[in-house]
């Protein structure tokens, strides 16, 4: 990962993202981290831009190897990258390589440097290029002619010329950036079909009695065991379906067609507003128990198979606590989410202004991600919305926010026939305010079952979880069922 040494320093989800490196569930093996140190911030001097003697200090807080090297000597960049990239083989940890270099120009070429640094710019004027210092090092002892030398410049600038004028005539392609994972999905100009996100009733009652179910010998809190009870006869009546259970639902479904579920973010495991319960505690152990990782281990031989991939086949559930960093671990997602198509990833901002904190990810990546890197994202952002007199900054999701940056054209209607809609293919991302858990249920099955990925804001409701009207059955979610879109008059 490259940085500058400003931003290495400055920058807090540099140390946000650090903090991941060790943790269960975004643990990576260790990253590499280049810091190109031009000792410099835009026109900012170092004792202006940290607190500390190095730009790579943060990292003695997570006990890294820092490599500090002179950016005019190649073999010593080469050799710190090597040593670097074998520490962390072995080790599987951080490693930090603080390239010391300067920049020749300013920060582009229209800037002047030497109106805010003149005294370090009239060193760099009179100072060499790193090719020139090298060139005449590798003459000195032996190892090339300056014959030699002067053939290599000539063919890279050749090189440089060639692909210079072929810039000019290139045609970008929006699969130039996707793995061969992405095959097969549809861009935005490409008609998708809707398609029905139902399944077999039979089916989601085995899955709704799994979530509600602990093994013999697992000790549950005494007011878990009501919940979980509830959970099971809400699945086995086909009736009274709460906004946990109908998650649960989604969840299992996919899980059991072969399709991975992940949810991240502080607190998910129980729910901010205790209604998820997708990973209970034995009370005397303290050990974890994830029912959804058990639905074809429990299935009944004559529970009906249709929609099933296999007993042994079910795709894993990840349900993580995360750290404090709603900015890394939201960006944590989305990359993920970028990586296999094929999996429902979700963040989920606890209660409060939790998703503030993650609003550059939101505006720079999220919601242009699509037009400004040709990357379909799948990724569904849980924001707790309602105020219900927590205080006046107490909600999640600014719902205005998100439907101000929808990309879309005021004068342009769209088409509304079902076998015309393209409204959603066309547009950034989807803000949906589900009211029902049926719909919930549907709207976070139809993430995995399009052949296009777009990104879902769910203004996710807190009065909405425990309101006894607020229900569905298990048969507005069996086949044939859908997404069900209402229009305000």
């Amino acid at each position: 990962m490259l940085h500058g040494d400003a931003a290495f320093a400055g920058q807090g989800v540099v140390y946000e993202t650090m903090q991941l490196a060790n943790v269960q569930d975004f643990a990576v093996g260790g990253t590499i981290h280049v810091i190109v140190n031009n000792q410099i911030g835009y026109t900012t001097n170092p004792i202006n831009a940290r607190s500390t003697p190095y730009c790579s200090d943060l990292g003695k807080a997570f006990n890294c190897p820092i490599f500090h090297c002179n950016g005019d000597d190649p073999l010593a960049v080469s050799t710190a990258l090597e040593t670097a990239v074998e520490y962390r083989h072995e080790w599987g940890t951080d490693v930090i390589v603080d390239v010391i270099c300067y920049r020749r120009n300013g920060h582009n070429e229209m800037d002047q440097p030497a109106f805010t640094q003149p005294k370090l710019y009239k060193k760099i004027s009179r100072h060499p290029t790193t090719l020139e210092l090298f060139g005449k090092r590798l003459v000195k002892e032996g190892t090339m002619t300056t014959e030699e030398i002067d053939e290599i410049k000539e063919f890279v600038m050749e090189s440089y010329e060639k692909d210079l004028e072929a810039s000019k005539t290139y045609e970008k392609s929006e699969d130039d950036w996707l793995s061969s994972k992405w095959a097969g999905f549809k861009s935005t100009t490409q008609m998708s079909r809707i398609r029905p996100t139902g399944v077999d009733i039979e089916l989601l009652r085995k899955i709704g009695v799994t979530a509600g179910s602990v093994p013999e010998d697992f000790k549950l809190h005494r007011q878990m065991k009501k919940i979980f009870t509830n959970r099971r006869e809400q699945s086995e009546k086909g009736e009274g379906i709460d906004w946990g259970t109908a998650e649960a639902l989604a969840f299992g479904s996919l899980l059991v067609e072969g399709n991975h579920v992940r949810i991240t973010g502080q607190d998910v495991q129980r729910g901010t507003f205790s209604h998820r319960h997708a990973v209970v505690k034995d009370q005397d152990t303290e050990q974890d128990y994830t029912p959804l990782n058990y639905i074809t281990e429990r299935m009944d031989p004559s529970c009906p198979k249709e929609d099933m991939s296999g007993p042994d086949t079910q795709a894993g559930f990840i349900c993580r606590n995360s750290i404090l960093s709603e900015f890394a671990v939201l960006g944590f997602e989305l990359g993920y989410s970028l990586e296999n198509p094929n999996a429902l990833v979700l963040w989920e901002a606890q209660f409060g202004d939790f998703v503030n904190g993650a609003q550059i990810m939101i505006d720079q990546f999220i919601s242009a991600g699509e037009d400004k890197w040709f990357r379909q994202s799948g990724l569904v952002m849980l924001l707790p919305h309602g105020y219900d007199g927590g205080g006046a900054e107490h909600s999640s999701c600014r719902l205005e926010r998100f439907l101000q940056m929808v990309d879309e054209d005021p004068h342009f209607v769209p088409e509304f026939k079902e076998d015309e809609r393209m409204q959603i293919q066309q547009h950034n991302w989807q803000v949906v305010n589900c009211s029902t858990p049926a719909n919930y249920f549907h709207c976070l099955r139809r993430q995995i079952h399009r052949d296009f990925r777009k990104p879902l804001v769910v203004v996710a409701p807190k009065n909405l979880l425990r309101n006894r009207r607020c229900v569905s059955s298990l048969e507005d979610m069996g086949p044939g069922t859908t997404f069900k879109v209402c229009a305000l008059a």
